[in-house]
């Protein structure tokens, strides 16, 4: 073949393409799967209820308590009505919506280490990788954490 590199690109091309993930800009709904933080201590399932999208905790490295063997609670929750329910179906990212410019802003992470809620932008920097920023006010006074796509929905 006198051109491999232009097969090459095609074939690349046609497989990111099949994925559902354009190079331009991902679709909204390609937010949807499970997708496991930096930390790996937490897998967060994210799906689109109407318009929006939500994130819940499905699954936990260490998902009871060490001292009393029970599933681990929300203990660090401000609200004490909520500091007994369990972390795991916990809904931590809340409220997305998916934007022109190909990210999803508008909604809140909730980080169940010192009980906050974050303001949060999810930018997807390739099919299977997200930045998740959280932050207070302003976004340049935030915090970036990566996560990783652990499955993909089924379609």
């Amino acid at each position: 073949m006198k051109h491999p590199f232009f097969l090459l690109a095609t074939l690349a091309a046609f497989a990111v393409g099949s994925l559902g993930f354009t190079l331009d800009k991902p679709s909204g709904d390609d937010l949807i799967g499970v997708w496991e933080p930096s930390n790996g201590r937490a897998r967060v399932k994210i799906d689109r209820i109407g318009e929006k999208y939500y994130g819940r905790i499905v699954w936990l490295i260490e998902p009871n308590d060490p001292e009393t063997g029970e599933p681990k609670t929300d203990k660090n929750n401000p609200d004490p009505t909520l500091q007994n329910v369990p972390l795991k179906g916990y809904r931590m990212l809340k409220d997305f919506v998916y934007q022109e410019d190909g990210t999803w802003a508008e909604g809140t992470i909730y980080d169940p280490l010192n009980g906050s809620t974050y303001s949060c932008i999810i930018t997807m920097t390739d099919p299977n990788t997200l930045d998740i920023r959280g932050f207070i006010g302003v976004q340049a006074l935030g915090r970036t954490d990566v996560w990783k796509r652990l499955a993909m929905p089924k379609r």
